[in-house]
């Protein structure tokens, strides 16, 4: 087995070491540990990295969205509604690959926290 880099184990949810599909235990939760490898997934922290740029990144692109459908072809309010799961969609998908690549990205370059030595 090889390691996968680290974009194809983010699209795909695969363990950043043998590549095996175990990185998620729900939709962006992380498993405790890989199930085919055992290595240990508690031990890094992607933090809050990808839901800070999605925030920004799916608001940005769903606002552009709603103002083109809205000058384009002025539908009723109701019909904007479908921004609202089209938003969770992206954020859930977003987060699971943002977060998978944080990840692969900590164990490809073996990125640990920050000690300061005495």
């Amino acid at each position: 087995m090889s390691e996968p880099s680290p974009l194809a184990a983010a699209f795909s949810g695969a363990c950043p070491r043998c590549g095996a599909k175990s990185l998620f235990a729900g939709p962006v939760r992380f498993a405790p540990a890989c199930r085919a490898c055992g290595l240990d997934f508690v031990e890094f922290n992607v933090g809050d990295g990808p839901a800070a740029f999605l925030i920004l990144i799916v608001g940005a692109v769903l606002t552009v969205a709603a103002i083109a459908v809205d000058l384009s072809f002025q539908p009723p309010f109701f019909v904007h509604a479908i921004w609202l799961p089209v938003g969770a969609i992206l954020t859930i998908a977003g987060l699971r690959v943002g977060k998978a690549f944080l990840l692969a990205q900590e164990y490809l370059h073996s990125a640990r926290e920050g000690r300061i030595s005495k």
